[in-house]
C-alpha cells in the first residue's frame, strides 16, 4: 500500500512540473518560446511567473482549507466557503467598489487594488471572528455549519441589494472581480501573499493528529486526549485565514476547496490525514495550473474566467460523490 502511494505521489509531482511549464508557456494570449526567455523578458517574469506562483499558492490554500472543513464537519460536501467567509469578503469588496467609484479611488490602479484586497481581508476576518465566537458556544458541528450557511445567505442578500442600486461601472467592476483571476497578482503582491500562506500551511503540520482524531468524532477525540473545542477553534481559524487571503488576492475561486479533498480520497483510499494534506497541496496546484493554461489557450486571444473552468471540473466530481453515496 505504501509503495502504491509513493508511485501515485511521484505521478502527481510529475503532473505538477508539467502543469507549471504549461502555465508559464501558454498561460496568456500568446505562447512564450523557451529559447526567448531571458532575465529581461518582461512577459515571462512580470506576468507569467507571478501568475503561476499565484496558482500554486491558491491551489494549496483552498484545497487545504477544504480538507480541514470536511474533516471537522465530517461532510465531504463542505468547502472553504461554507461558513460564509467568502461571502463576507465579497460583501466588503462590493461595498468598497461602490464607495471607491463614488470617491474616484478606483481610477488609480494601485490604490484601487489595495482597497479591494484590504476590503476582502477585513470581510473575511470579521466573519471569521463571528464564527470563532459562535464555535466556543456551540458543540454541534451541524449547528455551526447551518449558522455559517445562514451568515452566507445574509451577506449575499445585502450584496444583491448593493448590486441592484449600483451604477453600471461599479457593477461591472464587481462582477469582473467575482469571476476570479490569477493574473492580478504582481511580484510585489507575492511578497505579502506567499509568506503568510506558508506560515499557516506549515502550522497545519502541528494539527495532523487532531485532524485524524476529529475525523472519528468528538468522543473519540476526547478519549485519545485531544481537546475537541480548542482543536476545532484553531483549525477553523487556519482555514478561514487561508480562504480569506486567497479570496483577497484572486477573488472567489469555486470548487477547488470542495472537489480536491474528494479527489484525494478517490486517489488515496485511506483515512491518513497527513497523506491527504500533501495530496491536496499537489492536486490543488495541478488543477489550478491546468485550468489557467486551458483558460488562456482554449480560445485564441480570449482569456476565459478561471471560475468557469474550476466549476466545470469540480461540479461533476461533487455530483459523482452524491450518486456514489458511499462512506468516505
Amino acid at each position: 500500500m505504501e509503495k502504491n502511494s509513493n508511485i501515485k505521489f511521484l505521478v502527481l509531482i510529475g503532473l505538477l512540473v508539467i502543469s507549471c511549464v504549461l502555465s508559464l508557456l501558454y498561460g496568456g494570449s500568446e505562447s512564450v518560446d523557451l529559447g526567448a526567455i531571458t532575465s529581461r523578458n518582461f512577459i515571462f517574469w512580470q506576468i507569467r511567473f507571478p501568475k503561476t506562483i499565484t496558482a500554486i499558492i491558491a491551489g494549496c490554500t483552498l484545497a487545504t482549507a477544504g480538507l480541514i472543513l470536511q474533516v471537522i464537519f465530517r461532510n465531504p460536501l463542505a468547502g472553504p466557503y461554507v461558513l460564509g467567509i467568502s461571502s463576507g469578503a465579497s460583501l466588503m469588496v462590493a461595498i468598497s467598489i461602490l464607495t471607491g467609484n463614488a470617491l474616484h479611488l478606483m481610477s488609480d490602479f494601485f490604490i484601487g487594488k489595495t482597497f479591494i484586497v484590504l476590503s476582502a481581508v477585513s470581510g473575511s476576518f470579521l466573519i471569521t471572528l463571528l464564527i470563532l465566537g459562535i464555535s466556543k458556544k456551540v458543540n454541534s458541528n451541524v449547528v455551526l455549519l447551518l449558522i455559517g450557511l445562514m451568515l452566507s445567505q445574509i451577506c449575499g442578500a445585502i450584496q444583491t441589494a448593493l448590486e441592484y442600486f449600483s451604477d453600471a461601472n461599479s457593477l461591472k467592476s464587481f462582477v469582473t472581480w467575482g469571476m476570479g483571476s490569477l493574473a492580478n497578482t504582481t511580484n510585489f503582491d507575492l511578497l505579502i501573499y506567499l509568506p503568510i500562506a506558508l506560515i499557516f500551511l506549515v502550522a497545519i503540520i502541528f494539527f495532523v493528529k487532531p485532524l485524524n482524531a476529529l475525523l472519528l468524532g468528538e468522543n473519540y477525540s476526547q478519549n485519545v486526549g485531544i481537546n475537541f473545542k480548542s482543536s476545532r477553534f484553531y483549525l477553523i481559524l487556519i482555514s478561514s485565514v487561508l480562504t480569506g487571503l486567497t479570496t483577497a488576492f484572486c477573488g472567489p475561486i469555486a470548487f477547488i476547496g470542495t472537489a480536491v479533498p474528494i479527489l484525494s480520497r478517490m486517489v488515496f483510499k485511506n483515512s491518513k490525514q497527513h497523506l491527504h494534506l500533501v495530496s491536496c497541496l499537489l492536486l490543488g496546484s495541478i488543477i489550478l495550473l491546468f485550468s489557467d493554461a486551458f483558460a488562456n489557450s482554449a480560445i485564441k486571444n480570449i482569456s476565459l474566467p478561471i471560475n468557469m473552468i474550476t466549476t466545470l471540473i469540480g461540479a461533476p466530481l461533487v455530483i459523482y460523490l452524491m450518486f456514489k453515496n458511499k462512506s468516505w
